[in-house]
């Protein structure tokens, strides 16, 4: 019976598009998602409409990977986005929504690495963290004496000795970010297993995915601020605010170096080369998804998707690694290049 229902709305989905772009024709390709990819998707349709002239000028909004991969999803047809920028993979709870919408082949592109960084004011000490030391920063419960207690801690210096004496204020990024997900995964989740958190949930009887995510819940204090913008209203909390330490993507690091320090996680610099080698802990995937049923239908959608992916613009000397993105291995661009000119799909 869902098979059915599935199938229905996947055909109905269709009439609408072939309805909707008879009755009221797009001609510009529509794009939304994750501020991380924000200014890789700018650079890219600005390029795009210089070099493809026929072709208008693609429209790109931010507003966060789960924001817009819920638009992405809400339909099929020319009132829906063709593209949805992420900085992480699609759930399977979003393809499912997709589904039920009629959003039934959605293209997959992996265009290149990201490393989330951990920055302070410039005029600010050198700073080296762990995991460890923002799970015990922002938890909402650290262990003391073998069991769980609200945190205490009020400063960093209480965190790790090695920290200055500066009252925790953390700026890291809202829930509608694809870099707050990574955030509590790599970071969070990851100091709560070497804070010994971790165990003492679990022998408490918490199942271990409850657990992880009792790991990742943030204290409430003021301590840890949720930042919904993108990074650039991080970075403004953090300048009237010298001793706040912010969430950054690398590549905006990268094109603020006169504003920003960036601290050492795990001993390791965050850099491209540390990143690519997998050498620097906090990294992930960038992503965008294209809506097959619109290809065809939107002009320059595919070429669009094509020219983003291609070495010239994605590649080791492309414009996006000169912004500060880490480029894919030549083989896995080449596979990623080949999936999408055979309009694989999800």
């Amino acid at each position: 019976m869902k098979l059915k229902s599935l199938t229905m709305a996947a055909t109905v989905a269709v009439a609408a598009l072939s309805m909707a772009g008879a009755a009221h024709a797009r001609d510009q390709i529509q794009i939304a998602g994750s501020s991380t990819v924000l200014p890789y998707a700018n650079i890219v349709a600005e390029q795009f409409g210089q070099a493809f002239p026929q072709f208008k000028t693609p429209i790109v909004e931010s507003g966060g990977s789960s924001a817009g991969l819920k638009q992405f999803c809400n339909g099929v047809g020319t009132s829906y986005i063709d593209i949805a920028n992420s900085s992480r993979p699609i759930k399977s709870d979003e393809k499912e929504a997709c589904g039920v919408a009629g959003v039934s082949d959605i293209i997959e592109v992996r265009f290149g690495y990201d490393g989330i960084v951990f920055a302070s004011d410039i005029g600010g000490p050198d700073l080296a963290f762990t995991p460890k030391d923002w799970f015990l920063a922002l938890a909402q419960k650290v262990p003391s004496g073998g069991k769980l207690v609200a945190n205490p801690n009020k400063s960093w210096k209480d965190v790790n000795p090695a920290l200055p004496d500066w009252k925790i204020t953390a700026l890291i990024p809202g829930e509608k970010h694809g870099t707050r997900e990574v955030f509590e995964e790599k970071v969070l989740m990851a100091g709560c297993k070497e804070a010994g958190a971790l165990d003492i949930y679990v022998a408490g009887g918490v199942d271990k995915k409850d657990a992880e995510k009792m790991c990742a819940r943030v204290r409430n204090d003021g301590a840890s601020i949720d930042i919904d913008g993108d990074y650039t209203e991080t970075l403004g909390r953090l300048q009237s605010n010298k001793e706040a330490i912010g969430v950054f993507g690398l590549s905006f690091y990268e094109n603020n170096t006169d504003k920003l320090r960036v601290a050492t996680m795990k001993g390791v610099m965050p850099s491209v080369e540390t990143i690519s080698s997998g050498q620097y802990p906090v990294s992930r995937p960038l992503f965008f998804y294209v809506k097959k049923a619109h290809i065809g239908v939107i002009p320059g959608l595919k070429e669009y998707a094509e020219y983003f992916v291609s070495d010239a613009v994605a590649g080791p000397d492309g414009p996006l690694a000169e912004y500060g993105l880490v480029p894919l291995p030549a083989a896995e661009a080449e596979a990623v290049r080949a999936a999408l000119s055979a309009e694989k799909t999800l």
